[in-house]
Order: C-alpha cells, then sequence, then structure tokens
C-alpha cells in the first residue's frame, strides 16, 4: 500500500515568506511523490499568500489547496485541517512552514506505518537544528525510551514537523475536535494515539531539518541554557497549566482512551491534587516517566513541589 498511498501534508502558514520557499521545494523533491499539500494562511501579510499561489500553478491545483486560516493562533490553525472530513488521504503529514524535508522523509514514514492497519499509528522523530541560513547546529535530544501513554501524561516526544500518521491517527483527532485547549497539537496527537494504544515510531534518524530563528514559536530545546529556560519555566508553573489543559480535554474525551489508560489518567489526575507524600507514592506507582535523566529529575523536582 505504500507505494501508492496518498499523503495529505497538512502545512501551516503565517508570515512565512523568508524560508517558505525552501520548505515548499524540500516537499516537491519527496521520492514519495503520491502527496498533496494543504496550506491554510492565517492571515500571512508577507508574500506567503502569492509564494503559495505560485506553487498552486506549478503543480496543480488538484495537488496544492491554499485556503484561509481559522485566525486563532498555530493550534487552531492546524487543527482545523487535522479534523477538516473535506481532507481526505491514506496518511497525513504535519508540515512547519520554515523548515527543510529530507528527499526520503514521506517514504521512510510510510515504510513503517504501512504494515499497520488495525489502529492508530504515529511516526515522529528527531530533528537536525539549523540556523537562520541552514547553517547546521546540532540536532535535538535522543530519545531511546519506550513511546507510551505514561510518558505522553508528562511529555511531548517530538515535533509535529517530523509526524506522520494514518487515518485512525486522524480520527481521535477529529473526535476530540478542532477547538480543544491544548498545548500544542503534536503533544495532543502523542495523548491521543498512546492513550488509544495506538502505534508509535520514533526515528532516532532526522528527516527533518528544523529551522531555529527570532520567529520560532518552539525552539529546539537543546543544551544547558535551554535546560535551565525550562526549570525556570517549570517553577512559574507553565508545567502544571500545561497539565491541567490535558486534564481537562481528556476528561471530557476519556472514551477515546482504551480502559486501561482511562485509570492511569484518573490515578494521574487524583495524584496532582494529593499531598506531598501521597503525590511521590502515587507518580511511583503510576510509573510516569520522561525520556532523559534531566528530564526525570525536573519531573521529580515538579511533582515533589506541586508544579505539575
Amino acid at each position: 500500500m505504500a507505494c501508492g498511498a496518498r499523503v495529505a501534508i497538512l502545512m501551516g502558514c503565517y508570515n512565512g515568506a523568508s524560508h517558505l520557499q525552501e520548505q515548499l521545494d524540500s516537499i516537491a523533491a519527496q521520492t514519495h511523490d503520491n502527496w498533496c499539500l494543504v496550506a491554510s494562511d492565517d492571515g500571512s501579510s508577507d508574500a506567503t499568500a502569492d509564494m503559495l499561489a505560485a506553487f498552486r500553478a506549478r503543480h496543480g491545483a488538484d495537488r496544492v489547496i491554499v485556503r484561509r486560516g481559522p485566525g486563532r493562533g498555530f493550534l487552531a490553525n492546524f487543527l482545523s485541517l487535522a479534523c477538516d472530513p473535506g481532507v481526505q488521504a491514506d496518511y497525513y503529514a504535519f508540515a512547519d512552514q520554515d523548515d527543510l524535508w529530507n528527499s526520503d522523509k514521506l517514504s521512510r514514514a510510510l515504510a513503517v506505518l504501512s504494515p499497520i492497519r488495525d489502529r492508530p499509528a504515529l511516526y515522529c522523530g528527531r530533528t537536525e537544528l539549523i540556523d537562520d541560513e541552514g547553517r547546521g547546529l546540532g540536532y535535538s535530544p535522543l530519545f531511546t525510551r519506550p513511546p507510551c501513554f505514561r510518558n505522553a501524561l508528562v511529555q511531548s516526544l517530538a515535533g509535529g514537523n517530523t509526524m506522520v500518521f494514518n487515518e485512525q491517527a486522524r480520527g481521535l483527532l477529529a473526535a476530540a475536535g478542532a477547538r480543544v485547549e491544548v498545548p500544542s497539537h503534536d503533544w495532543w496527537l502523542y495523548l491521543l494515539v498512546t492513550g488509544a494504544d495506538g502505534f508509535v515510531h520514533y526515528d532516532p534518524r532526522s528527516a527533518v531539518r528544523y529551522r531555529q530563528h527570532g520567529g520560532n514559536l518552539v525552539g529546539g530545546n537543546v543544551g544547558w541554557k535551554a535546560r535551565l529556560q525550562r526549570l525556570r519555566l517549570l517553577m512559574q508553573g507553565r508545567f502544571s497549566r500545561w497539565n491541567a489543559m490535558h486534564c481537562n480535554v481528556l476528561e471530557a474525551h476519556a472514551g477515546l482512551l482504551t480502559p486501561e489508560n482511562r485509570a492511569v489518567f484518573l490515578r494521574f489526575r487524583q495524584c496532582r491534587q494529593a499531598g506531598m507524600f501521597r503525590r511521590l507514592i502515587d507518580m511511583g506507582r503510576i510509573r510516569l516517566y520522561r525520556q532523559t535523566l534531566f528530564g526525570n529529575l525536573g519531573l521529580f523536582a515538579a511533582v515533589l513541589l506541586r508544579k505539575f
């Protein structure tokens, strides 16, 4: 199926003209060429719309669809694409407007996903970080622990710009709806797929060059400076606010989780409200974990100080 599979590339755009053409060219260069691009422009005031129109003229209106975004930020823009029943394909890929895709990105993802027919499936992975001019800056952290719901409750595994997923995974997003209030579309998809006992493959080899610049909504989170920044934000309550958002939405859509993961979620939600000793005991019983030693130390501190 993978050879002929149709992939809908879901790209959220906003004032991305500085690097958009390079990303469009990298999509056009994919070795898996059965793709369509659905680009949602969230009200750009630069040349983004003109560049998308030119790409559409070059590749055809049946292959490139350009539409107006909802105008409520990046989360609503991406979810409006993923939840739209008018966008139909075998697989779906989130795409940022300013990255560069390796030419084999889609083919590698489909080689992993195509054997999975009976449940939600998600491909994601590591990224190579590049600067504004495309020069290499290193790689995002390499994660080696298994993807699962107990990890997803406390950590987003990979960026949306790496994600390719099947129709069953898209169905979970659609069932929850495009107007959910969550921190990000990628973490939300990871939570839903693992919560439904779906298949998640984390690729240790990068297929995306992730551009780092002043306009990034989310950065690469690499190095001690980034770690200290995340620790500062944890102490300010950002992690706790994100978890509260997830708890509110997961409670409303608990039917999307397996019975086992509904029980895990219930214990997690209760743990957040318990006293210190109860929190520490429950965290061990739930077996929550993050992917790195530093991340787990931060999780322990968050639980200890009730910042999760």
